[in-house]
């Protein structure tokens, strides 16, 4: 196995992106926070992973760490090149990735529990990838074949192909809910009183790469004809787009590049369209990692006019988590931290269509030995955990609706929207 992921990164050097962009000699390293160190940092748009205890960790090129040298800022090296896992984790029987779904088990996996549960479970097609892969959306609700006056809620995954773990969040709970709608009182409520939609792989192309050849893969695989390879999808929705140099990137070389236009992207595009034909009342979007609930605004370090509804809903998701596994994630509002995002999910459904919205950060929240990536003993536990808050935030949903004066939209887009598929 450990031949066979050194082959395939060899490939992926000779054909793929990585011939354009040399991301193999990349490092992870953790910068000691200061104001004098910040402003230094945020002229430089890296690759940001996380802020922890007083520590920023960063995804840092060789020229990163001439830049950081040039300006006397002190880093420590937490691991060595970016190949992918070598650590003997994976097993043939369970494929390269191991127990975390690529995108043709997604799809397998999928259209299996909609085939299972065909009264409550549809698997939809809501728009294709660069490289004509479907994003799927599965549809959970009791009259699945009907359009029905009730609260809507959705849950989005792995928008950063890197983020394996944010995959399968999201599926788990589609899984719980199908799987114990006969039987459990609670979830048939739920899903009697709510038309959940869930979108666990928002970015098939960058996922299957980051599988097979790159593992730190971050981007959608747009090829931007310079050389260089990718689009963060996470910047390319249209509310705040391109606001500033600190929340997103106009270079294609850079992890958080936000492509030419917003929605240039077909898979954001996919998410768009979905939202101009549904009504939803609230979203969560999985990310890995640093183990925190953000909401926002991001674009900014100000505060909406909704922040007490905001962390009140954030907070009391947290407060649900913790008892599961004694894990703690913190509420907080994404643009009080180190960095800024512009064009990013969680303030364009917010702002667009005034639903509350949360980036919900997946563990792990610190460096151990360079490790930023989830073992596959972690996936159930971080499901475990993450379940009772999808659960608080459709009850939620059905307990405010349809009355919602608080979030009515600030301004409704009618696009043309594409039509869903029903696979």
């Amino acid at each position: 196995m450990k031949k066979l992921l050194i082959l395939l990164c060899f490939i992926g050097i000779v054909i793929g992106p990585l011939g354009a962009q040399n991301y193999t000699d990349r490092e992870i390293i953790r910068i000691e926070k200061s104001q004098e160190v910040l402003e230094g940092l945020l002229e430089m748009n890296l690759d940001l992973l996380m802020e922890k205890d007083g520590n920023i960790y960063v995804v840092a090129s060789p020229n990163d760490l001439i830049a950081l040298n040039a300006k006397n800022i002190q880093y420590e090296i937490e691991s060595h090149k970016f190949y992918p896992r070598e650590q003997g984790v994976f097993t043939i029987q369970s494929g390269v990735n191991g127990d975390f779904h690529s995108y043709p088990e997604l799809e397998r996996d999928l259209m299996a529990l909609a085939d299972a549960y065909p009264d409550i479970a549809q698997v939809i097609d809501i728009g294709d990838s660069l490289e004509q892969r479907n994003i799927y959306a599965l549809r959970i609700s009791d009259n699945v074949g009907q359009q029905e006056n009730k609260a809507s809620v959705i849950f989005l995954g792995c928008h950063h192909a890197r983020e394996w773990i944010s995959v399968e969040v999201p599926y788990l709970l589609g899984k719980y809910l199908v799987e114990n709608y006969g039987t459990d009182a609670e979830v048939k409520r739920l899903v009697a009183n709510c038309d959940i939609w869930i979108i666990p792989l928002v970015n098939p192309d960058g996922l299957e790469y980051s599988i097979h050849f790159y593992r730190y893969w971050r981007k959608n695989m747009r090829n931007n004809l310079n050389g260089t390879y990718g689009v963060d999808l996470n910047r390319n929705y249209d509310y705040k787009w391109g606001l500033d140099n600190l929340g997103s990137s106009p270079n294609s070389t850079s992890e958080v590049y936000r492509g030419q236009n917003p929605f240039s992207e077909p898979e954001i595009q996919g998410v768009r369209d979905l939202f101009v034909q549904k009504n939803f009342q609230a979203l969560v979007s999985y990310h890995s990692f640093s183990q925190v609930i953000l909401y926002p605004w991001g674009y900014t370090k100000e505060a909406s006019d909704k922040e007490d509804i905001l962390f009140e809903i954030g907070d009391k998701m947290s407060q649900v988590m913790e008892p599961v596994n004694g894990r703690y994630y913190a509420a907080e509002r994404a643009g009080a931290g180190f960095y800024f995002t512009n064009g990013d999910t969680t303030d364009w459904s917010f702002g667009v269509y005034g639903i509350p919205s949360y980036t919900i950060e997946l563990p792990p929240n610190s460096s151990i030995k360079g490790e930023f990536f989830n073992a596959e003993s972690d996936i159930q536990p971080i499901f475990n955990e993450n379940l009772p808050a999808a659960l608080y935030l459709i009850d939620w949903c059905i307990q405010t609706y349809p009355s919602q004066s608080q979030y009515s939209p600030f301004h409704i887009r009618r696009q043309q929207g594409k039509s869903l598929r029903i696979k």
